[in-house]
């Protein structure tokens, strides 16, 4: 994992976390919103590292990595730990530890519950297969990319990614992102924020997002209609960072 940052050391953390497959310039244009008043940390997730190759070993793994982060190097405190997607479920585990302080948790279709081994591995075949023809550039890969899950500037970063992933990465995430989830754990002063659509995948989301809430009262749910999964933060960030922003101010 390799951690990234922007701004003032001296003003209010902000860790924001990447999504499966996504590369960390996803959050560009939420950087330089929120970088003049905070200081902004985003990490690479390993699995995803573009100038070096790396294993995803699992959540539990890459939450730890964040929370050691944030212990050494931010006093053991965070204004505001986001996570998109697979990044959302890292961010909710890592908001669970005793160690550190999280003053606001927003997560954005997270993943939290656990899917059965058939469709486990179908999701394990299709990624591996959309790896693969990443790394041969192929043309309608790379359109169905820019159409369904990243913005067309994107796409040189998200080929760097490709081109490190290995298959290994892809299992341990499938296997690790879609498990079990304790919805308890979380301090009763944590704000937390539960963002999703309504479109595809987010009926799951919705579905998280209500057992948040139910096992966290101080939980806001927020549904944005018509939207599919991650298109907020991937393809409309402007708006997702002015939603975080209300939600932290």
């Amino acid at each position: 994992m390799i951690f990234h940052t922007f701004g003032d050391k001296e003003n209010k953390a902000i860790i924001l976390v990447h999504g499966m497959l996504n590369p960390w310039q996803i959050w560009t244009d939420t950087i330089e919103k929120f970088k003049e008043k905070y200081y902004v940390i985003v990490p690479e997730l390993d699995g995803h590292t573009q100038s070096e190759k790396s294993v995803f070993i699992s959540v539990d793994d890459e939450a730890a990595k964040i929370t050691e982060y944030i212990k050494n190097e931010l006093g053991g405190e965070v204004f505001l730990l986001a996570g998109l997607s697979m990044g959302g479920r890292i961010a909710a585990t890592a908001a669970k530890s005793k160690d550190i302080r999280i003053e606001n948790l927003v997560l954005d279709g997270a993943p939290l519950t656990n899917i059965n081994g058939l469709l486990k591995t179908v999701f394990k075949k299709n990624y591996k297969v959309i790896i693969k023809k990443s790394k041969a550039r192929d043309p309608k890969t790379l359109e169905s990319a820019k159409r369904d899950f990243l913005p067309e500037k994107m796409i040189p970063f998200y080929l760097n990614v490709a081109d490190n992933m290995e298959d290994q990465s892809i299992v341990n995430m499938i296997d690790t992102v879609f498990s079990d989830f304790d919805f308890s754990g979380y301090r009763d002063d944590m704000r937390i924020l539960y963002m999703h659509g309504t479109k595809g995948s987010e009926q799951e989301a919705r579905k998280c997002a209500v057992n948040m809430k139910k096992a966290n009262p101080q939980t806001e749910i927020r549904c944005f209609e018509g939207l599919d999964h991650a298109e907020l933060a991937c393809f409309k960030n402007v708006q997702w960072a002015a939603e975080v922003e209300g939600f932290i101010s």
